[in-house]
């Protein structure tokens, strides 16, 4: 008989799978096809599907994988032209970032809220390794990141997980009752920041590298964990880059917040907001209503885009 189960980790081959029954360790039956999407990992974190124990084993099979309210999706650095989702079926995205050691780029911030729009799935910024910010060049940029998102909807929380500042007051009452996908560069301090929220995940940590400023993977598989208070948090390993898939020019706009007011005002209906006449888009860039730095990160994605092409 089948059951239906959430799945809670991911470890490429096997899946742990949250049932009524407790956890099973499962395993897919056959390859699924997937709505033409070519995927590195058919199922993700988040999943709900249905599966049956084997006989006189202690491990299960998954027949069925049920369709997905939602999911946070990247081009796949290992294999052109595939794509991996991160996690799928959340309420809400906290995209942790750091000013330094490593510096995040608002490019690659751009990139993963583009991704979140595609489902308008809300998305906050964590600005962690508050306790490493001492030049004024830093303020600057932790101004620059509210001038830019909050305006947008897209609320700036400052931490410090090593030093366990901002996290019961600012972070824990968002994550309550709700299933957030916790996701960042290698080495902004998600495990640290996991281990404060889950005492229990007893995630590892690595140093960022001196040498290179880059973090270092310590996050193997993605994996789901229960909070304190209610609801789940789900971890995924760093990400270095975030390609988002295929989206045609006169799409890409869509998912720029401060953009999607005006469609639909400019002369041509294909209009890419880029050199066009009668573009309603630039005339308000002009006019200062579109900020330059996400302007410039509209026009690098969908160059970048072109090339994928």
């Amino acid at each position: 008989m089948e059951i239906k189960g959430r799945v809670i980790k991911s470890t490429g081959s096997w899946y742990e799978v949250e049932t009524e029954e407790g956890r099973l360790q499962a395993r897919l039956r056959g390859k699924f096809k997937q709505d033409e999407l070519k995927l590195t990992n058919p199922l993700s974190v988040g999943d709900y599907v249905l599966l049956a124990k084997e006989e006189n084993q202690e491990s299960a099979v998954i027949s069925t994988i049920l369709p997905r309210e939602n999911y946070i999706i990247r081009k796949s650095t290992r294999k052109q032209k595939f794509s991996h989702i991160l996690a799928s079926n959340i309420d809400q995205a906290f995209l942790v970032v750091t000013l330094s050691q490593p510096k995040t780029s608002l490019g690659f911030i751009d990139r993963f809220i583009v991704s979140t729009e595609s489902f308008r799935i809300p998305t906050t910024l964590v600005v962690n390794k508050m306790d490493l910010l001492t030049k004024e060049k830093d303020m600057d940029l932790l101004e620059d990141l509210r001038d830019i998102y909050e305006p947008l909807g897209y609320p700036v929380i400052e931490v410090s997980a090593m030093e366990d500042e901002g996290l019961k007051e600012r972070l824990l009452p968002l994550l309550v009752g709700k299933t957030t996908l916790l996701s960042g560069h290698s080495g902004v301090g998600k495990s640290t920041l996991l281990n404060r929220v889950v005492p229990s995940a007893t995630q590892s940590t690595k140093e960022v590298s001196k040498f290179t400023s880059k973090g270092v993977h310590t996050t193997t598989f993605a994996e789901m964990f229960d909070l304190p208070g209610g609801g789940f948090l789900i971890d995924t390993p760093g990400i270095k880059e975030f390609g988002i898939l295929d989206i045609e020019d006169v799409e890409l706009s869509h998912y720029f917040v401060e953009m999607r007011k005006y469609l639909g005002q400019c002369k041509y209906n294909n209009c890419k907001h880029v050199n066009e006449p009668g573009c309603k888009v630039l005339e308000v860039l002009e006019e200062g209503y579109i900020h330059p730095y996400r302007y410039d990160s509209y026009v690098r994605i969908m160059n970048e885009e072109d090339t994928f092409r």
